[in-house]
């Protein structure tokens, strides 16, 4: 009957497995269609598409805020003018574009600022209902579109005032580089804004005009494209399982001019958090879109497919063989066994039994050449001592297992280890670099901007500061705190240097001096290092309130994918801030990061720039960048600088893709191995083992003993076989027993 286990399935698996991984090695060693851009390149536009939709998410966000904390503060103050309303605006937050005052009974204009603000889109639509001043897009005269952000003035005994700051909808101020262009577009695929593309007049040839046309036609395709895909859910969007920027985010590519093809990444508007924190920008169906025309990858080398395929034929070679050793060493004397055992149960003594040559099997057919010669009567158990026992191999079957194994890992070992691996000679795209030196431009930004924001709402709370009033202070600084995360604790320091009124954590040492700036850093010794940011109080000389920024603040801004690891160095290049653990005022890990911190601060025309530098060490190659804060506000002169780094195998080029492809094709060799071997060690050469053992003891005379078997393959089939001879050697000897015993009774009874 056909045996069911045993050694015949383990071999056949292992014969599958070859065969299917000698296909894939074929396919994805040899050139499999290398794309016309690398990976990494779409990759990283879409993270930059990612990185300008958070700059802009968190602009909008800031603007609402601000102007809401602005009029929370205007009416529980006293009374001003709408005059002097807009004028500390305008010196505290410099980011409208035009600001109104309107009185909301008449409509009429009390006070202006700055660009004129249209007031044709207010109806009662905007002003009540559950959409009641939520942010309006207008579009102006002259065509542009501006972001209209609302708060009431509801002051006691005064009428009501409605309070209108209109923004631009541009591109954040960030660095884009030489070629990317980037634009903020409509739900409908409108383009509201973009920047990044050369002024016509300022082309010197009708062939950079015509690319300037293309790049421009290009921008408003994908900017459809990307408007219909950002449609989607984020949650359907995204592969199961997936996670990372929390809006709709992907690549595009379009068509190439001039050898140059045009890619873009896109990104929707999302909150940081949309579980817990709900976002004004997000819900304006706004995206990003990122564009960077790069040049077409050269196909790949047209030998690689007869270099995949003798990879895939040495595997079979090799995989047939050890299936041969299988086959020759375990399954055919096992099944030899099998037939033998058959044989003499049935009770055809008359030929010897066919004996393995050695180990286990061996062992087992010299068992049972002793077991058939009992059966015969020409022996007794224990007279053929003198008899070779035969195939006391030390290793048995665990020598075709170790045989086999090394045939395989003959494969397995140098392609997972040896094969297409890389060095520091590998060519990494400049696009790379440039994007690690852009988008590390971009976090010391969005780093220098939070703390101007951490500033101007310090000086916003400052005016509603009565130093001579600590228990209103104190619940006034209590108040700011649980509104804003970025604080750690909050206080209020006269001009002795004595704590007036706190909220929050333990707070720390603040001198004050004209000389000493608002942003301050210490705690060197401490597990972590204390930033500190302050604002003097009007009409209190030499009070200060104080705000400490939490560093796990700044941490989560310094958190980006793709962008590997980022730190926020002062000029000392010590660490202040990381997207991963850090000591506080540590030095940067690489010797070649200081010098590149200190290469970013150098003065260079208008100001510090920022640097990429491509870092060959090691055998491995490492992409670095810095930038210094630069731009406007308190934090600009700080002498902080954001420097990033992430090794280049992340990247998904061809090299370390092909290295990846060799290393798992032999990792899935080695699994094999050890599936296969480890399930015929398990299943025949342990039950093996144990077999030998009994058949001896059989053969030497142990007929008490009962032999179970455990499996029903051909181990058991042996077992049962032995079983069956034990009973008839066993039903034997009583049999000769009682014939020896009768001739004595009769004599007795005589």
């Amino acid at each position: 009957m056909p045996l069911l286990g045993g050694i015949r399935p383990p071999i056949a698996v292992l014969c599958v497995l070859i065969l299917a991984l000698a296909g894939l090695t074929a396919k994805v060693l040899g050139p499999g269609g290398e794309p016309v851009v690398p990976k990494a390149v779409l990759s990283s536009q879409q993270h930059f598409a990612e990185d300008g939709a958070i700059a802009l998410r968190a602009s909008i966000d800031e603007r609402v805020t601000d102007l809401n904390r602005t009029a929370a503060a205007l009416n529980a103050g006293a009374p001003a003018e709408p005059e002097r309303v807009l004028s500390d605006l305008g010196r505290t937050y410099q980011k409208w574009t035009g600001t109104t005052v309107l009185d909301l009974e008449s409509g009429k204009v009390l006070a202006a600022r700055g660009e004129k603000i249209p007031l044709a889109w207010l109806d009662k639509d905007v002003l009540t209902g559950d959409q009641a001043l939520i942010p309006r897009m207008v579009r102006l005269e002259t065509g542009d579109v501006r972001l209209m952000t609302m708060a009431v003035l509801d002051r006691k005994d005064r009428p009501q005032q409605l309070l209108v700051a209109s923004n631009s909808l541009s591109v954040p101020a960030i660095n884009l580089g030489p070629f990317r262009t980037m634009a903020v577009v409509a739900r409908d695929g409108e383009v509201l804004a973009t920047a990044g593309f050369e002024q016509a007049e300022a082309l010197n040839s009708d062939q950079e005009r015509k690319e300037l046309l293309f790049l421009q036609k290009q921008m408003t395709q994908l900017s459809g494209q990307a408007a219909e895909q950002t449609e989607q859910h984020p949650v359907n969007a995204k592969e199961p399982g997936s996670r990372g920027y929390p809006g709709v985010s992907g690549t595009l590519v379009g068509d190439d001019y001039n050898g140059r093809l045009a890619t873009a990444g896109y990104a929707s508007l999302a909150s940081s958090d949309p579980e817990e924190k709900q976002s004004v920008a997000a819900g304006l169906g706004l995206t990003v879109v990122a564009m960077l025309p790069v040049v077409q990858q050269q196909a790949g080398e047209q030998d690689r497919e007869l270099y995949g395929l003798v990879a895939a034929g040495a595997l079979v070679v090799l995989g047939l063989l050890a299936a041969a050793v299988l086959w020759a060493t375990v399954q055919r004397p096992l099944l030899r066994l099998f037939l033998e055992s058959r044989r003499l149960v049935r009770g055809d003594l008359t030929r010897p039994v066919s004996v393995p040559r050695w180990g286990e099997a061996a062992r087992i057919g010299f068992a049972l050449e002793r077991l058939r010669e009992q059966l015969r009567g020409a022996g007794r158990a224990g007279d053929d001592s003198d008899a070779p026992h035969g195939g006391r191999s030390r290793f048995g079957t665990r020598g075709p297992l170790v045989l086999t194994a090394a045939l395989l890992l003959l494969w397995c070992v140098p392609v997972g280890l040896l094969l297409n691996r890389t060095d520091d000679s590998v060519s990494v795209p400049t696009t790379m670099v440039n994007d690690q030196r852009d988008r590390t431009d971009l976090v010391a930004d969005r780093v220098r901007r939070a703390l101007n924001e951490a500033h101007a709402d310090l000086v916003s709370t400052s005016r509603l500061i009565d130093a001579d009033d600590p228990a209103a202070t104190t619940g006034l600084l209590q108040d700011a705190l649980g509104k804003h995360s970025r604080y750690a604790a909050l206080y209020v320091v006269d001009e002795s240097g004595d704590v007036v009124a706190r909220a929050g954590s333990d707070q720390h040492a603040w001198s004050d001096g004209e000389d000493l700036p608002l942003v301050r850093v210490s705690g060197k010794g401490e597990k972590k290092p204390v930033i500190q940011a302050g604002a003097p109080v009007p009409k209190h000389k030499g009070t200060t309130l104080v705000g400490e920024i939490r560093v796990e603040f700044l941490n989560s801004l310094l958190k980006r994918p793709g962008l590997g690891e980022v730190r926020v160095v002062n000029a000392d290049a010590e660490t202040l801030a990381a997207s991963d653990g850090f000591l506080a005022f540590e030095e940067l890990p690489n010797e070649d990061l200081p010098d590149l911190v200190r290469a970013a601060g150098v003065q260079a025309g208008a100001g510090p720039v920022e640097n990429g530098l491509l870092i060959r060490e090691g055998g491995s190659v490492s992409v670095a960048a810095a930038a210094p804060f630069s731009g406007g506000g308190i934090a600009a002169d700080i002498g902080w600088t954001v420097v990033s780094w992430q090794n280049a195998e992340r990247f998904q080029i061809t090299p370390y893709e092909r290295e990846d492809r060799s290393v798992l094709a032999g990792m899935l060799g080695l699994a094999a191995i050890v599936v296969c071997l480890g399930w015929v060690y398990l299943v025949v050469s342990r039950p093996l083992r144990a077999l030998a053992a009994s058949a001896a003891k059989l053969a030497d005379g142990d007929l008490k003993t009962v032999l179970y078997p455990r499996y029903q393959d051909e181990v058991g089939a042996v077992v049962r076989s032995l079983e069956l001879l034990r009973q008839q050697l066993q039903a034997g000897r009583q049999n000769q027993a009682r014939r020896s015993a009768e001739p004595r009774l009769g004599a007795g009874g005589r």
